[in-house]
Formats: structure tokens, sequence, C-alpha cells
């Protein structure tokens, strides 16, 4: 059977998997690539890398070898990952308008007023449940440039409120993430702005695709992380996916990078918008759309439709997709932030914790243990996980933590 229900959640099992990735396509998240999209991210002041925890207790009491969780709340003080995308993206068009590479450029080159008399104001717009949206923001206005942010109906007013503070324009819409996403494409060619969107489709792939390899080099610091605290590539890794971008960006990297004995790479999804599953699932594999509200405690996965480029480099990298209730993504917050003896806590945001929560539930409370052994998890097994971002809404994350509520926004 291509899919199945596993008590809370749906398992899909992607039957193209067998056949194999495009080689040229995950070149490019070849560290070879990738080593100058993180030097030129490392030149910005505001840079650290990361931490990678490792949580020894919680892997004994889940019965796995190890797990270890890169822990994005700490990204240049913006407590979610997406800032490595926007950093990237915004500084190679500068770049290029420029006609220099932004390898050749820090980007304090690119702060100085001649990139301004040069260039004159640019205007860089997208769509965004928070977190992207903030990252474009801020790498705008580090630039001297203006920014304009249309966040989907539903979207938490605290994440307004931090774009805003970033000094972009920035309001929330009556549409869905997707349709949001077309409507700052007709202003963007409209009036003449540059559209900074993590998502591609027909004609828009090339910002897309500089935003990806910006996600690459967290798990570029991860390889170097593993590596120097003598710890083994994973067995494992759990991504996170809305429209794929990240998720792809990552098992891009790492299937490259350990291309000898590549990681299973699993995907999880909020039920509501689960456009990965879906496709997974059906006979031919195809990319499928997932409409409506999309209603999810998750908001930074709440997309319906697949990023081509991403779903092209998943089909051949992932072994199958999770679609999850909200409650286990409240699940895996708890356990990140009330940790096993000496293991570190983690503050872990709603789409940050989704994989953690199904790990949680494979190893302790799924009603089918024989998918453990079909995807290979057990006692050998080394988890990667990443926590994609912080308490972005502090009032939401308490609802969630310490009073066990968590109705999606509304």
């Amino acid at each position: 059977m291509q899919s199945q229900v596993v008590g809370e959640v749906k398992w899909a099992k992607n039957k193209f998997h067998s056949i194999g990735y495009n080689e040229e396509e995950l070149s490019i998240f070849a560290k070879s690539e990738i080593q100058g999209v993180h030097a030129f991210q490392q030149s910005h002041s505001a840079y650290t890398k990361t931490p990678l925890h490792q949580l020894k207790h919680l892997a004994e009491h889940l019965q796995v070898a190890d797990i270890r969780v890169k822990d994005e709340s700490y990204r240049f003080g913006l407590n979610a990952f997406k800032v490595m995308g926007g950093i990237y993206a915004i500084g190679k068009y500068v770049a290029q308008q420029l006609g220099e590479r932004v390898e050749d450029l820090s980007f304090e080159a690119l702060q100085s007023p001649r990139v301004k008399d040069r260039l004159g104001e640019i205007t860089f717009i997208s769509a965004t449940d928070g977190n992207h949206g903030r990252g474009i923001a801020w790498a705008a206005r580090e630039l001297g440039q203006r920014s304009v942010i249309y966040m989907p109906k539903g979207s938490s007013r605290q994440r307004l409120m931090a774009i805003q503070k970033e000094g972009a324009d920035a309001d929330i819409t009556e549409f869905n993430y997707d349709e949001t996403v077309r409507m700052c494409a007709d202003l963007a060619e409209k009036n003449g702005w540059v559209m900074v969107q993590d998502t591609a489709w027909e004609g828009y792939d090339e910002i897309p695709l500089w935003i990806m390899q910006g996600y690459a080099s967290m798990a570029k610091e991860i390889e170097e992380q593993l590596l120097v605290s003598g710890g083994n590539p994973p067995t494992h890794a759990f991504l996170q996916a809305g429209v794929g971008s990240f998720a792809a960006a990552i098992a891009g990297y790492l299937v490259y990078a350990y291309r000898d004995n590549p990681p299973v790479i699993l995907i999880a999804e909020p039920d509501q918008a689960d456009c990965y599953y879906r496709s997974f699932a059906t006979e031919d594999g195809g990319r499928e759309v997932v409409s409506g509200e999309m209603n999810t405690i998750m908001a930074g996965l709440a997309c319906g439709e697949p990023n081509t480029r991403a779903f092209r480099l998943l089909s051949g990298c992932a072994t199958g997709a999770f679609s999850c209730p909200d409650s286990i993504s409240a699940l895996g917050m708890r356990v990140y932030g009330n940790p096993l003896g000496s293991d570190p806590r983690v503050i872990s945001g709603e789409s940050g914790a989704v994989t953690l929560g199904l790990l949680y539930y494979l190893r302790k409370r799924s009603a089918d243990p024989m998918l453990c052994c079909e995807l290979s998890l057990d006692t050998s097994s080394r988890i990667l996980l990443i926590s994609t971002e912080g308490d972005t809404d502090p009032q939401q994350y308490q609802k969630i933590v310490w009073e066990g509520h968590y109705p999606a926004y509304t």
C-alpha cells in the first residue's frame, strides 16, 4: 500500500526514491558550491554558528544510538533559520546588479554608500508566514534597501509586528499563503520590485535556488560540527517541509556529502498542508497541490504548492513523508522544553518541533511498530533534527506548552 494511517499520523512511502536523484541538480548543493555561499553569510558581523546539541538522555529513552538537534533560534538574533536564505539571495542579487560576484564581496562592502549611489533604492517583496519575511526585511534594511512583506490570512500579529520592526511595509492579507505569493508576484511585476520567494515556478527559479543554497549552509555547519565533536554521520534526517525548499536544501547537501552511505530522509508536514505526503501517495508520484485555508499551528509549514525544484530533488532523495496533526508538533515542543537529565533545553516553535514530536511518536506511541523496522529506525540509528525556529510568537508558545491549548491562528 502506497500510504497508510499510523495512529495519529499518516505515512506515504516515496516509491520513486529507488530511482535516485538527478546528479546535476544535487551537485548544486555540494560543499564546493556552498563554501562561497557560507563565506558571504559569515562576512556579516552578527554571524555565529548555531549550536548542534546532543540529546544523550533522550536518545537512550527513545532507544536510538544518538540524537543531534541544530538549534536555529540563535540565528542572527532573529529566532529562526530563514535569514540564511534571504541574506544570500539579496546579497547575490545586489552583487549581480553591480556586475560583480558575491563570492568576491563581503556584506560590509555591499553596505557602502557607492552601492546605493549606483543602484538607487531597490524594493524587495515577499510573502511569508513570519520568519522568511522577517529575514528579508532585516537583510534589506541592513543594505539600506526597502522591503514590502505580505502575510496570509490568519497570520500572527506578533510576527507581523516583528517584521515591521525590521523596517518593512508589512500587512496581513485575506488570502492563503499560495494566493499571497501570487499577489506579491503580480505587485513585483507591476511596480518593478524584486520578488524574493523560496518557492519556484515556471519562469521563477533563480532567486529560489539562491535561497535554497543559503539554507544548505546549515547542513555544512552540521557536517563540520560533527567532525569537530567526533560524532558519526546521521543515519536518519527528519526534515519539516512547507514548499520544501529547506528540506530539499538540507537533504541535497547531506546526500551529496555522505553519498557512500546517505541518511534516510523523512519529511514531516502539517496534515492541513501535506502536499508532499499527497504527492508521494499518488500512483504516478506527481506534484499535488493543497488548497484552502490550511488551518494549522505550524504556520511556517502551511504551504500547499511544492517548490518545483525542491519537489524534483526530494522525489529522488526522500524515503517518504508523514502527515502530522498539530498534536505532534505540540508534543515536540514539550519534549524539547522539558529535557531529560543533563540534556540541553531547546525552545522550539510550532514549525521547529514537529520532527522531534514525530520521532517521539514513532518510538513511543505508534500503533505500528513495524513501520520503524521498515525505516530501519532502531537502536543503531543516529538521528538528525533541525529546530528551525524558537518561540517566534511567545504567547502562542505559552498556550501550547503551558496550557496544552493549541488552536491554529484565527
